[in-house]
């Protein structure tokens, strides 16, 4: 263990927002008497997220250059027999990466808000539950064990609730943190019964003393099956990250959340909660690299996502969901990743597409205010002109985005694809077809809404809902586009220039160097897919450069040229082609039904079956029959037996004789 890295130093990063959250929702709310107002209010919030952000560089420093190392224990809660509950941290690359990027992206993000939401009602509260969210995040990726993981998991879920239903007066968004809540419990019911299964048979929840018994889970099978045990568990740890990471099918609440304030749709469903679930699976490499099932199985729901909700994004309208199913398609490369063994690809595609997607939805914001609060892309149109600094920051990350060489994404992108290209286990056939057709619709889609918000005729004088606004109040009249203040567009800036760069700068080290060494573990003689990508780096500029020669980049390359064509030379074929293909288009614009079957046919057959269970089983067994039903019988068993008990002397005389006779009879018959 390394003395650069301080327990006081590391407990200011998860510990300075909460600070500031609370302050801000105690003294800046009517619960505390509204105190202080919104400027102490931002600035108490900002300055906690600064602190953190500043400590975590300090230690990705320390991790980085000097080796530094932190696992300890920091509280103990509770001991149950051999099982001890603790609260730790874990300090390594992982760790420290994710560190980095959840309070940089925070922190813009809080900058962002100053100017996004200064007409709310509900800043303050709004800053402090940004400030909530940060510190249960950091909590998450900082737990050295799966107790303090499972409490950062459910606190970021809980915070996410409050977010999305932030404008708690809208019957959308109250509809759509319920929705989220609830698919995000389905999720976590497996989570916890993965984590019940390690503490059940490794005896702890420590990672390091969980990990160390890996190979004894890898012998046993699940009681009463067949099955072996470390699948088990690392299926249900994966369930809960199809739900927090917007898996198909647990990803229909995502598009959803998008009823929130634009600046929690960077924060918490681009770059940082979602991620959850892929830094979980990374983290617990040990026991995912024991299990080729789990990670087929892993690989087929990531090919899935990254290919059919990239599909859906070709026809979203909505200028927040396009990027919202361009966040699915991306998480779904990001586990198609993981399910190859490619740990380290699918954390650095986490941490470049955390900087490009937070821009993208940062920038989407700034048009939403740049046009007063229309969120159609339909209705927008040359607003390159009248936003310049939205518009080039704008086309950095579609950029990015779509894996242009030299950019951040490209490098992550490229490097996922050619990982499942050297993966050998079931699925990867279909896997390599879905993140390489996923090229060409992620660069339609996204230039599709590049062209359609900043080129062309100008549309926004034409919108028949010119009215629509995102913080649910209205305008009187029509406006002229306008640039939006410096604290939104610095926040984009600063986002744009790692999109731009750092892929190329920490490639090297981050998937071929030691940087991750203690902190992923990948079984290369199974599994050689970071072996071949080894062997074929040659640096960021030769990775750049050959790509002129591969697939890719010519299918990105067709996706903008096509969105070219259809949108800005010749904008009746989409039309057309809708026209043609209706029964697709219907099925896209439905999202393949899965809101219909999960309110027609899961939820109603949950409260059909709730129902049965509540007339049959409770009112008509439990109560009629086992309730009811017993002091009834001794009702009508007393009713009977007090007739006989008159008390007469010459009835009980009766009885007696009449005894006699049939004792009489009976040992007469036996004889």
């Amino acid at each position: 263990m390394s003395q650069t890295l301080s327990v006081s130093s590391l407990l200011a990063v998860p510990l300075a927002p909460l600070l500031g959250s609370v302050l801000s929702g105690v003294l800046g709310t009517k619960f505390g008497g509204n105190v202080i107002g919104r400027t102490a209010s931002h600035s108490l919030t900002i300055a906690g997220v600064l602190i953190s952000f500043v400590v975590s560089v300090m230690t990705l420093i320390s991790v980085a250059v000097d080796g530094a190392r932190f696992n300890e224990t920091l509280y103990t809660w509770m001991v149950v027999g051999d099982l001890k509950m603790e609260v730790g941290f874990l300090v390594d690359g992982l760790t420290a990466m994710m560190m980095c990027v959840v309070t940089f992206v925070s922190l813009m993000v809080h900058l962002y808000t100053i100017g996004y939401m200064q007409e709310d009602e509900g800043y303050n509260r709004f800053f402090s539950y940004i400030s909530l969210f940060t510190f249960s995040m950091l909590m998450l990726v900082m737990s050295n064990n799966m107790l303090q993981l499972f409490f950062g998991w459910e606190a970021v879920g809980l915070v996410s609730y409050l977010l999305i239903g932030f404008w708690f007066n809208k019957p959308t968004a109250i509809f759509a943190n319920m929705k989220a809540f609830l698919v995000n419990r389905v999720g976590d019911f497996g989570f916890i019964l993965g984590i019940g299964l390690i503490a059940s048979y490794a005896g702890t929840l420590n990672y390091v003393e969980a990990f160390a018994k890996s190979t004894e889970l890898a012998a046993l099978t699940l009681p009463g099956t067949d099955w072996m045990l470390i699948t088990v568990i690392c299926i249900c740890l994966f369930i809960g990250a199809m739900g927090k990471s917007a898996q198909f099918p647990l990803h229909v609440w995502l598009p959803d959340s998008m009823e929130g304030p634009t600046p929690i749709s960077a924060l918490i469903h681009a770059a940082t909660m979602v991620t959850a679930g892929i830094f979980m699976v990374a983290r617990m490499s040990p026991l995912f690299e024991l299990s080729d099932t789990a990670l087929s199985f892993i690989l087929v729901i990531g090919s899935i996502t990254a290919l059919f909700m990239g599909f859906l994004g070709i026809i979203q309208n909505d200028i927040k969901r396009v990027v919202a199913y361009s966040t699915l398609s991306q998480l779904g490369y990001m586990t198609v990743a993981l399910g190859a063994s490619a740990y380290s690809v699918a954390v650095f595609h986490l941490m470049t597409h955390a900087f490009f997607k937070a821009l993208l939805f940062l920038a989407a914001g700034s048009v939403i205010m740049g046009v007063h609060h229309n969120q159609d892309i339909r209705w927008m149109g040359g607003l390159r002109k009248y936003m310049p600094i939205t518009w080039i920051t704008s086309l950095l990350g579609s950029l990015a985005l779509i894996g242009t060489p030299f950019f951040s994404g490209f490098y992550s992108k490229d490097s996922i694809i050619e990982a499942v290209h050297g993966s050998h286990l079931p699925g990867a056939g279909f896997a390599n077809f879905a993140v390489l057709a996923g090229v060409f619709v992620t660069a339609f889609y996204s230039f599709r809404m590049y062209f359609l918000v900043f080129h062309g005729k100008e549309r926004f004088d034409q919108n028949p809902d010119a009215h629509h606004d995102d913080h649910g109040h209205g305008h009187a009249h029509a406006h002229v586009p306008h640039e939006s203040p410096w604290v939104v567009w610095v926040p984009l800036v600063l986002l744009a220039i790692p999109s731009v760069f750092i892929g190329f700068v920490t490639i090297g080290p981050m998937l071929f160097g030691d940087f991750f060494k203690d902190a992923i573990f990948v079984d290369a003689a199974k599994h050689g897919a970071m072996a071949e990508l080894r062997e074929m780096f040659h640096g960021p500029a030769a990775m750049a450069l050959h790509s002129i020669s591969t697939l890719p980049l010519w299918l990105a390359i067709a996706g903008v040229a096509s969105s070219y064509y259809m949108y800005m030379i010749n904008p009746a074929l989409p039309a057309a082609i809708k026209r043609s293909v209706m029964p697709i288009f219907n099925l896209l614009e439905n999202k393949y039904y899965l809101d219909w079957f999960n309110e027609n046919v899961l939820a109603r057959g949950a409260r059909a079956l709730g129902t049965g269970l509540w007339k049959g089983g409770d009112q008509a067994i439990i109560d009629g029959a086992l309730v009811n039903g017993s002091w009834k019988l001794v009702g009508l068993v007393s009713g009977a037996v007090r007739k006989v008990q008159t008390g007469f002397l010459y009835h009980y005389a009766l009885v007696m004789i009449l005894g006699i006779f049939v004792l009489m009879t009976y040992f007469v018959w036996l004889k």
